[in-house]
């Protein structure tokens, strides 16, 4: 699994995640974790909002992934098949990618 993998599943798991954490989850240097994350905004798998002293981020459940191998795969197959949670998680996931229409 890619290390962008590893911290979209943490921000999935805990959309108010910090950067401190997801380092320290994924074995990754907070420097790396900010990269990767940008990288995800650019790429339109997230965003990110301030709110107060803290970052809330939004997954884009919709975003095909980019790779040739993963044709019509979206974030939200990705994560439906690597997150380790309950199984209501998902379906709220996709939920609220219909809020956002």
């Amino acid at each position: 699994m890619t290390n962008h993998a590893r911290v979209l599943i943490a921000i999935f798991e805990d959309h108010t995640i910090r950067v401190r954490d997801i380092a320290a989850r994924c074995q990754l240097t907070e420097r790396a974790v900010q990269k990767i994350i940008a990288d995800l905004e650019e790429g339109g798998y997230l965003t990110r909002v301030r709110q107060g002293r803290s970052n809330v981020y939004r997954i884009a459940p919709d975003t095909s992934l980019r790779h040739p191998a993963d044709v019509g795969a979206t974030v939200a197959d990705l994560l439906s098949l690597l997150a380790h949670q309950e199984a209501g998680h998902v379906t709220t996931l996709a939920a609220e990618s219909h809020e956002g229409r």
